[in-house]
């Protein structure tokens, strides 16, 4: 890459450190999603970069779905994506493009960010509803528009509540990656709703975030991990909302009951039992669905790790409590019952529960529920 580049696109290319097998990896990503864009082929860039045929003649147009992608990827028209890269030209093209991105995200105010919550909100009852499958996509896009103008905002107050908007975005999108077995992306946006909790300067967020990306550790079997993670979480959590501190503890709970820690477990759900706040402000702690209903679950699915005689009644009482809306919920909880009722040898009792996980598992298309009831009845 010695050579000068030939357009401002192959300029902008090498600028991000990228080969052009990495950024058409990219835009293949950035195309998943998104109907009016296509992925680019390696030699297809490797053209356009050049500016050139390979015979040495012009290009004709940009096909429209290939100048979508590449000018909503790089923020920069077709037509200057195209031309030489003379440092004038392009020193003008970066401040438009600059100046453009602080205009658009100077348009983000509080009444903004507050629509923004409000959408995730109702992501999140739909998500509970009918799973991750149906909306993971639109969410990764909304994630993606809250992420750049963040980038671009100028304003602390707006950054603030951006960025806790974006901590709950990215742990519900972690979550549902996390169901659909995307084991990577699920801990690419735990991580990144950390780096979010950070912006936000909110030690709560940050334990929030912290303690739910154990549960990835969880799921891959580095349960040791999992429990130290959920313990920094919990001692950094020096002031935070009653129900966190509640949901906290019995994250570590859950963690210790994975790595076979039972009088560690028990006693931190004792602990959140204790922290349950009898009445909950949900603008204090928006990114949290959480009751004792949902407490008495996690301890349930905790003793069924353990494999406590205690598990089974836990499980069902809950059961019996649970909103039928929350049809996630639903699915983990009869597959906690198809692992307790299984080692009991309740055989016609765990058939009723797991075609019933099973059914629900293809309704809502928990990859993650259907592993499991794989591994407990084939």
């Amino acid at each position: 890459m010695g050579e000068s580049a030939r357009t401002v696109l192959e300029q902008m290319i090498r600028d991000r450190r990228l080969t052009p097998d990495e950024f058409c990896e990219e835009a293949e990503r950035y195309a998943r999603d998104r109907s009016d864009v296509v992925p680019i082929s390696t030699r297809h860039l490797q053209r356009l970069m050049a500016g050139r045929r390979a015979d040495g003649r012009l290009l004709g147009p940009v096909r429209p779905a290939t100048r979508r992608l590449l000018e909503g990827m790089l923020g920069v028209p077709i037509d200057a994506l195209m031309a030489s890269p003379a440092t004038d030209e392009s020193s003008a093209a970066d401040e438009i493009e600059l100046r453009a991105r602080l205009a658009g995200a100077r348009g983000v105010d509080a009444q903004a960010v507050d629509l923004f919550q409000q959408k995730l909100d109702l992501t999140r009852v739909m998500d509970r509803k009918v799973g991750a499958p149906a909306l993971l996509g639109e969410l990764r896009h909304q994630i993606e528009h809250m992420d750049e103008m963040l980038r671009y905002s100028s304003q602390a107050g707006v950054r603030s509540a951006l960025a806790r908007v974006l901590v709950d975005a990215r742990t519900l999108a972690g979550w549902q990656s996390l169901d659909q077995g995307l084991t990577v992306d699920a801990w690419r946006h735990y991580d990144e709703a950390k780096a979010a909790a950070r912006e936000a300067g909110s030690t709560a967020l940050l334990s929030y975030a912290t303690a739910a990306q154990a549960v990835v550790l969880i799921d891959i079997g580095e349960t040791h991990s999992a429990v130290e993670l959920a313990a920094h979480a919990l001692r950094a959590a020096d002031e935070c909302p009653a129900l966190l501190r509640s949901w906290l503890n019995a994250a570590y709970g859950d963690a210790c009951a994975a790595d076979r820690r039972e009088v560690e477990s028990l006693r931190a759900f004792d602990r959140a039992a204790r922290a349950m706040p009898a009445a909950v402000d949900p603008a204090e702690t928006p990114y949290l669905v959480f009751a004792s209903i949902h407490l008495e679950r996690w301890r349930g699915s905790a003793l069924a790790r353990l494999g406590h005689r205690d598990a089974s009644t836990t499980l069902v009482d809950a059961l019996e409590r649970l909103d039928p809306t929350f049809a996630r919920a639903e699915t983990a909880l009869r597959v906690d019952l198809v692992q307790v009722l299984r080692a009991a040898g309740a055989r016609d009792e765990m058939t009723v529960h797991a075609q019933r996980a099973t059914m629900l598992s293809l309704q809502i298309g928990s990859v993650r529920q259907r592993n499991r009831l794989g591994l407990l009845v084939g």
